[in-house]
């Protein structure tokens, strides 16, 4: 008689890839991944899609056949997932994130993933780390901090949402150049609290633009999309927003403001000025106003910051702007976060150019930028090694997943962005941290302002809806 010996790591062998097309938040397709093992526990992950996008990230694999989708369709990336992908990846241990990451790259060998397309990549990579997590019986963030980041520390820093509430630029069909301005509740002491004090500058914002007869229109990622001048018309009324949700405006109190300018998007590369095209169309700005060079641009940012309780200002100028990032961070990187997006792309190589070249404090961390988990995790570390804050970003296209939340969470990067008090493919984002803080308990921690550890500030003060 024979003895069959179980191999308890069998368990953790990927037995099934099974890749498909999903809609995202803006109605266009993305791609989907169920990652199953051996033991039947799996995984499924959905990709986000940016609309005002970085050159250097790697490349969202699109099939560009007209008669379907307007081209957007994404069944060459599925293909690549299903057929050349999964035959590699069935058999292996889906606790080897690494090797697993690692071994896509390899196949697809090109600097940007444009042979297979970062989103078939990174569908797989995060399919993956949500089948070894349920595999362990850990929930995403816990398996993140101790299987891949090999992390023992049991507390967990909570992130402070960057709460976007006004859109503009490309991520909304209306008169403001500027892309995002976010409340940021940095004198909350929870995420519970945080989400309270959001929701209610948010709904108070609403009261006043419908009470000035503005639209209450909402762009990609749930803000506002009133036809407001200028900046300053926004800036002004989220002031106001503030004051009359019981809170107070400042860097160091209840709630500040922050900005994704998303430069790149003004950045004319003939004359290398800065054009504010939807200001001038709409003939809200003379042109001598709408066109500004990259010193005019500092000047005016900084014009904002004094006028304004602005803690974080996202890409001021262009990708392509290295010298005038660093004549910006010169400027008022000491008391202002200058977060590098499409100049840094995730990517690591970038990054330590930003580091060396001391062009930026902080980098915001987008997965489908770069492809992969451990190489957004590299950016991560790499970031948090010399002192800058990361935030974990959305995008405009987002579906339900809530991965970013988890992840957030498990490499303590203290800041998050994931969109407006509305819109479910956000909010379950919110939600997924409330969950993660009632379960952490007294392991969980919200620093609130000093998440802004990157900048100087001065003490936060206790939230005080009475003044």
């Amino acid at each position: 008689m024979s003895t069959i010996f179980f191999n308890k790591n069998s368990k953790f062998k990927i037995a099934s890839v099974l890749a498909y097309e999903v809609i995202d938040s803006r109605g266009w397709p993305t791609i989907a991944c169920k990652v199953t093992t051996k033991s039947g526990v799996s995984g499924l992950a959905m990709v986000p899609s940016g609309a005002s996008t970085g050159t250097k990230e790697a490349l969202e694999m699109r099939d560009g056949e007209k008669n379907r989708f307007y081209g957007k369709g994404v069944l060459k990336a599925v293909k690549n997932v299903n057929e050349a992908l999964a035959p590699l990846l069935i058999g292996m241990n889906v606790n080897d994130q690494t090797k697993i990451d690692q071994l896509m790259i390899n196949l697809d060998g090109t600097e940007n993933k444009s042979k297979l397309g970062a989103n078939a990549i990174l569908s797989v990579s995060l399919a993956c780390a949500r089948a070894a997590a349920n595999a362990n019986n850990l929930p995403l963030y816990a398996h993140i901090r101790k299987n891949i980041i090999k992390q023992n520390i049991d507390f967990f820093d909570l992130p402070v949402p960057m709460l976007n509430v006004i859109n503009g630029g490309a991520h909304a069909d209306n008169t403001i150049d500027f892309q995002e301005f976010m409340f940021v509740p940095v004198g909350a002491n929870s995420i519970h609290q945080a989400c309270q004090i959001s929701s209610e500058c948010f709904h108070a914002l609403e009261k006043i633009l419908k009470d000035k007869k503005e639209s209450t229109g909402k762009g990609d990622e749930g803000g506002f999309a009133p036809n407001l001048k200028t900046a300053d018309e926004a800036l002004s009324l989220m002031v106001e927003a503030i004051k009359l949700a019981g809170y107070r405006e400042g860097i160091n109190k209840d709630v500040a403001i922050a900005l994704d300018v998303a430069a790149s998007e003004l950045y004319d590369t003939e004359s290398k000025k800065y054009i504010f095209k939807k200001a001038l169309d709409a003939n809200v700005w003379s042109k001598d106003q709408a066109i500004k060079t990259t010193d005019q641009m500092i000047d005016y940012l900084k014009e904002l910051t004094i006028k304004y309780p602005i803690i974080s200002i996202e890409d001021g100028l262009s990708e392509d702007d290295w010298d005038g990032f660093k004549k910006l961070n010169e400027s008022i990187g000491d008391h202002i976060q200058l977060v590098g997006d499409d100049i840094f792309c995730t990517n690591p190589k970038y990054l330590q150019k930003g580091i060396e070249n001391k062009v930026a404090n902080a980098i915001l961390i987008k997965l489908n930028q770069i492809g992969t988990l451990t190489e957004t995790i590299k950016s991560i570390q790499m970031a948090q090694n010399v002192n800058w804050c990361a935030i974990i970003s959305h995008r405009s296209g987002e579906t339900e997943d809530t991965t970013i939340a988890d992840l957030a969470i498990a490499l303590n990067s203290k800041q998050i962005k994931t969109g407006s008090m509305s819109r479910s493919e956000r909010i379950c984002k919110y939600n997924r941290l409330l969950l993660i803080e009632n379960e952490l308990g007294a392991r969980a921690k919200y620093d609130g302002l000093a998440s802004f550890y990157s900048i100087n500030t001065t003490t936060p003060k206790k939230v005080n809806k009475n003044g």
